[in-house]
Parts: structure tokens; sequence; C-alpha cells
């Protein structure tokens, strides 16, 4: 337990720090340019902890409970993971006429091959009572002289850990579209000098969108696997806005016959 000492200390020097970075952001026009680039670079790195703290913080103290891993899994999962983009907000939670590679957070990027894009990618807070996930995703596309569209989701390490061919790797998915349209997705594992992959259609007029991904039709070498991430590929998207409420995926050996 803290003491009142350390508790007046705090303040005390929160209250100091405050103080400063008001007077520098006040004089930060006036400033001589040596003095401006080391207050920026001081200020640079105060951010990034500030923004870990402010991100930690609306983890656990918003609800929907944000940070949650809270899903349904199939029994015997021995991995589940639920991406940053639908577990917390992002410091940047938007962006218009998207370039392809553009990321959004650490793990999603769009990929398509428009000439002009007319796309806009945005995190949205999820207030429904059915809602697990804190966070959705939210993709308008207006204008698309492209022949593709992509959504990449790059899979953690803990995911490729001990991972086999006697594995089933799931994906559930909650999507809102204003128009209907076909959405795949693809399943990528490097190995060595190899990429194996598996696609599947989302049955997204279903009561539950998943679709899984039996390893055992692979030629996965197991003892080369260097990464995977999963494609989801939108067609005809043009003049649509698509949701994605949830985005959750979980891994769990296939039943002994």
């Amino acid at each position: 337990m803290s003491s009142p000492f350390n508790g007046l200390f705090d303040r005390i020097t929160h209250s100091s720090a405050v103080s400063h970075w008001r007077r520098v952001a006040r004089e930060a026009r006036q400033m001589g340019l040596p003095d401006l680039r080391r207050e920026r670079q001081k200020a640079r790195q105060l951010r990034t902890y500030l923004n870990e703290l402010i991100h930690s913080a609306d983890e656990r103290l918003a609800l929907p409970m944000i940070g949650s891993h809270a899903f349904q899994k199939p029994f015997g999962t021995d991995w589940y993971w639920r991406p940053e983009l639908w577990r917390g907000p992002l410091p940047s939670p938007g962006m218009s006429s998207v370039e392809t590679k553009s990321m959004l957070g650490d793990e999603v990027t769009l990929f398509h091959d428009c000439a002009f894009s007319e796309l806009t990618l945005r995190q949205l807070r999820n207030l429904r009572e059915a809602d697990l996930a804190p966070y959705g995703l939210r993709m308008d596309v207006f204008k698309f002289d492209g022949s593709f569209l992509s959504l990449v989701i790059n899979l953690p390490k803990a995911a490729l850990t001990d991972l086999s061919r006697s594995h089933i790797i799931r994906m559930d998915t909650i999507v809102e579209m204003e128009k209907p349209l076909e959405i795949f997705a693809r399943l990528n594992i490097k190995h060595g000098p190899n990429t194996e992959q598996i696609v599947r259609e989302l049955p997204l007029y279903e009561e539950d969108v998943l679709v899984e991904f039996d390893l055992a039709y692979s030629k996965l070498n197991e003892k080369r696997i260097q990464k995977a991430w999963v494609d989801l590929i939108f067609e005809g998207p043009e003049m649509n806005q698509v949701i994605l409420r949830e985005l959750t995926f979980s891994r769990r050996p296939r039943a002994a016959f």
C-alpha cells in the first residue's frame, strides 16, 4: 500500500510535468531550432509511453470490456486470438483514400490495385449487447477500378508454436453489408521456400459465419514453418459498406479416428 507521502509526491511531480509541457507547448513557435528539436525528441519519447498507458487503460476500463479475448471456442482449443483492431482502440482509428499496403494498427493491412483509391477504413466502437468484441472495422468502398481488394491479418507467433498437420484453424466473424457480395478467406503458411494456401468462402447467410482450415489436407512442412497470415478477399466491393463486427481465430487438434 502506498503511503500518503508517496501520493503527495506523485501529485507534485505530475503537476510539475504538466506545467513544464504546457510552457514548452506555448513557447514552441518562438523557440530556437536546436531547443525545439531537443524538446520534440523528448516529447516523442514521452508520447510513446503515454499512448501505451492510454491504450492499456482504455482496454481495462471501457465497456464492453476492451482487450477481451472472450468468445466461444471449440472443444479442445489449444490457441485462440482476437486481433488488436477488434480488442482495443488504435492510435489512428481510420484513414481515407487508402493506398495499397496501408496498415491499420500493427496486424491488418489493406491491399488493392486501384489506380485511384476511393476506399476508407475506420475502427468502430461496438455497443450492441450481442457484441463480444469491443471494436469492429468498417470499410467503405465507392468507385472501384481495381481487380482485387483484400485485408491481410498477420497471425502471431503463438499460432505457429507446435503447429502441425493434425490441426484445424478456425476463423469466426460477424459481417454486415449494405448489399450482397462474396468474401473468401485464404490461409497462408510460409514453410521454407514454399507457401501453403487453403481457401474457403465465408457462409455469409448462415447464422454462424465461420470457416475451418484443415491442415491434414495440406503439404505443410511442420519443421520449417516461418509465418502465417489470412487474406480476406472481397469480390465485387464497389459502392458497398462492409462492417466486420468480430474477427477471431482458434486452433485445435483434429479428432483422431
